[in-house]
């Protein structure tokens, strides 16, 4: 398949996948329960952190862990007390448990006591002096740097659990960042869809990574997108750097192809 006939059966691809029809089975699903800015970044990100095993399964656990939370995450981690929090106790999902569950509480008590948005946790300290960058929408970061960041920034609270840090990846440990790759397109892409939110204007949908999943890897491979051996953060660097070739300043919106081709068993 040449370069144009790839992107016309890309393209066509994401129209196909990238429409409202998609939401009700996947994780995104989630954030989508709710309409202020700060429930659906809270929601969001624990459906992203959750979002390995089978999607039916995450979206049930999501369910319960907001549950817990009375349907209400953004007003629960501002204002819960300590009697609020033995209701998620035992929650469990995969390797992710209530101790995990915990310390993101506690994170997200700390941010949002600080900002109005969890963009800014993914923003390096540097830019975060400098407001002109927020009015102009510019940055010189890469999503590199701001996961590297957040990493850190995350579990910058004392006595956090060591076993929490396999739950949140970063450049640093050579990881795909699947999970919060996801996470980012979900809040940064701006289109008429009604999928993807695009309710953080600081980062910029040109520079976000593809998610790489099993799905996007083996997909990408088959369609020469993907050339290097391991699966690794360069792998999803090389994959997007390919996008790019038929949308420069959205690359990620292929996540929809690539993902609906692979779940669905096209290719």
């Amino acid at each position: 398949m040449d370069f144009l006939d790839l992107k016309n059966f890309l393209d066509a691809k994401v129209e196909q996948y990238n429409r409202p029809d998609f939401i009700p089975n996947d994780p995104i699903c989630i954030p989508h329960l709710f309409v202020k800015k700060q429930d659906i970044e809270i929601a969001g990100f624990f459906a992203a952190v959750l979002a390995w095993g089978q999607r039916k399964t995450i979206i049930n656990k999501c369910e319960t862990l907001l549950n817990r939370m009375d349907d209400a995450p953004y007003d629960f981690v501002l204002n819960h007390t300590d009697n609020d929090l033995k209701r998620l106790l035992n929650f469990k999902h995969r390797t992710f448990n209530d101790t995990d569950l915990l310390y993101f509480i506690s994170f997200f008590k700390f941010h949002f006591a600080q900002y109005e948005s969890l963009e800014q946790a993914f923003i390096p300290e540097q830019t975060l002096v400098l407001p002109e960058i927020h009015l102009s929408g510019k940055h010189s970061f890469t999503i590199e740097a701001s996961l590297n960041h957040f990493r850190s920034y995350f579990f910058s609270l004392e006595d956090y659990p060591n076993r929490t840090k396999k739950h949140i990846s970063s450049p640093k440990q050579k990881s795909t960042c699947k999970r919060l790759n996801m996470f980012l397109r979900w809040m940064v892409r701006k289109d008429n869809s009604g999928v993807d939110f695009g309710i953080w204007n600081t980062l910029n949908a040109a520079d976000l990574v593809c998610p790489c999943d099993v799905h996007v890897d083996r997909v990408g491979r088959l369609l020469g997108l993907i050339t290097r051996t391991r699966t690794d953060w360069f792998t999803a660097l090389e994959l997007t750097q390919n996008l790019k070739k038929f949308d420069e300043l959205d690359p990620v919106k292929y996540d929809f192809a690539l993902f609906g081709l692979g779940v669905e068993k096209l290719m």
